[in-house]
């Protein structure tokens, strides 16, 4: 395929792709190459929207198991995503690339708030605009940010970086025998109990047909290849509907 298979797209990364193989915090060199990857994807002409996780430094649900209030929790992923949002900024602008953070937390030193009609206005300008603070609330996941963001920006899809190629029937880290599936269905997703997002996100994508492309974020360039319509990792919905 020559021309690119969306003309945007939301691009979901985990707080953990930050980390690399680190066990915490923040790898420098895999920060630059995932902007690296997504400075590709906008050379392609395609628009790049970015909602990053905060888990390399806090998960709030976590956090609420020893004790700690669940939306106090929340809200300190939420600022945890911000400082990832920040060092993605830093590594895409050393590229020369235009770059935009918004934060569904209001932090007017370090972002800009989120504001749809801004945000589109970025995105038809070429930059990238990395969303930071998940919606802004307490007990909504950095995914269901994404297939909310997703569907107000008009992306073409939602792209789930992980650290595996794609949806397996089990554990592909735990079972040398686990099968990939190349496309699904949003119904046998969830019947089938795949846990490829929470279930509020993965609804809002299904009731709104938006395909999911969960792909492996730790091969450089595939971000790209995803884009170009190389059949890499698992489609759900859109066109495996």
């Amino acid at each position: 395929m020559s021309q690119p298979r969306w003309n945007r797209v939301l691009l979901k990364l985990s707080g953990q792709a930050f980390a690399g193989k680190l066990s915490f915090g923040i790898c420098p060199e895999t920060v630059r190459t995932i902007a690296m990857d997504v400075k590709q994807v906008r050379e392609c002409g395609v628009d790049v929207a970015i909602v990053v996780g905060g888990g390399n430094i806090i998960r709030g649900e976590q956090a609420s198991v020893g004790g700690l209030d669940r939306a106090s929790g929340d809200y300190m992923g939420m600022l945890a995503t911000v400082i990832n949002a920040l060092a993605l900024q830093d590594a895409l602008e050393k590229l020369d690339v235009d770059t935009r953070v918004q934060s569904a937390v209001q932090m007017s030193e370090v972002a800009e708030p989120f504001i749809r009609r801004r945000a589109l206005r970025h995105l038809e300008k070429g930059r990238i605009v990395i969303l930071a603070a998940g919606t802004g609330n307490p007990y909504f996941t950095t995914d269901t940010a994404a297939a909310l963001r997703a569907l107000e920006l008009h992306a073409g899809a939602v792209l789930k970086a992980t650290n595996v190629n794609g949806v397996y029937d089990k554990d592909p880290r735990a079972h040398s025998d686990a099968i990939m599936f190349l496309s699904l269905d949003y119904l046998e997703a969830i019947n089938k109990g795949l846990g490829i997002m929470d279930l509020t996100a993965f609804t809002l994508c299904m009731e709104n047909e938006m395909p999911i492309v969960v792909f492996n974020i730790t091969v450089p360039g595939n971000i790209k290849r995803v884009v170009m319509g190389e059949l890499i990792g698992t489609t759900i919905g859109g066109e495996s509907s």
